[in-house]
């Protein structure tokens, strides 16, 4: 079966990634946390696509700078967080978990994952297999713990590690590379870890992004994805804050 849109990178700033959900058979683009505009109105020139839609996984002005100024120029709609909508752009419609969106024919699920903002929430597509988990989870990494809780982050992640070992991790940063130093330190040994290493090391030395990244993978490397207890996570998570390597 094939997917029900196209996923593209749109790099930002100076390691973000928006992501843009491309539906050729009706000439429509989704943007995904998009903080600046000129990246995004330079893929619609090349594809001469239509924007109809922005997704919001949470409020940070990285994620959200670009929002605005889409939707005036586009008429596009903005979806985001009903609990962080006191600080997003309008919203056209705010969501709860649970809630669905539609784009090129595939249903997404909403899911709140609370942790790096206790307003963060993610979109799931399983026509597509694409999990879109803004700051949440990184590549070999988990987000800051800015306003959530530890235990907040563990039943987030947790979610994720329920869905198929197939789906596609696409987030918000290119942090995989430093992620994994980290990573390395917490399980020395794993050895299917210092194969992605290797394989991250490789993509970054000819400029790749190392996103998307499969669930599969992150759940035999990813030391965040692999702490079994909140207190485990906890740790971790404050050794990671600290770490300088």
């Amino acid at each position: 079966m094939l997917p029900d849109f196209e996923v593209l990178a749109v790099p930002m700033l100076r390691d973000n990634y928006s992501w843009a959900l491309i539906d050729r058979a009706h000439g429509q683009m989704a943007i995904v946390d998009p903080p600046e505009t000129a990246p995004v109105e330079a893929l619609l020139a090349d594809t001469g696509l239509s924007l109809s839609l922005i997704l919001l996984t949470h409020h940070h002005a990285d994620h959200i700078a670009g929002a605005e100024a889409l939707r005036r120029d586009h008429g596009c709609v903005i979806y985001g967080a009903a609990a962080d909508q006191h600080r997003l752009p309008s919203l056209d419609r705010a969501l709860e978990d649970g809630d669905h969106v539609g784009f090129a024919g595939s249903i997404g699920e909403v899911m709140a994952t609370p942790g790096h903002t206790l307003g963060h929430i993610s979109f799931y597509f399983p026509g597509a297999q694409a999990l879109f988990c803004g700051d949440t989870l990184f590549s070999l990494g988990c987000g800051r713990l800015l306003e959530g809780t530890a235990a907040q982050m563990f039943t987030s992640l947790a979610r994720f590690k329920a869905l198929p070992p197939v789906t596609k991790i696409y987030c918000g940063h290119e942090y995989t590379e430093a992620n994994g130093r980290f990573a390395l330190t917490v399980e020395p040994n794993n050895q299917a870890l210092a194969a992605r290493i290797q394989q991250v090391a490789a993509l970054r030395a000819k400029g790749l992004p190392t996103l998307p990244a499969l669930l599969a993978d992150e759940l035999a490397t990813n030391p965040f994805l692999r702490a079994d207890t909140m207190e485990h996570l906890a740790e971790i998570r404050t050794a990671k804050d600290h770490f300088r390597g």
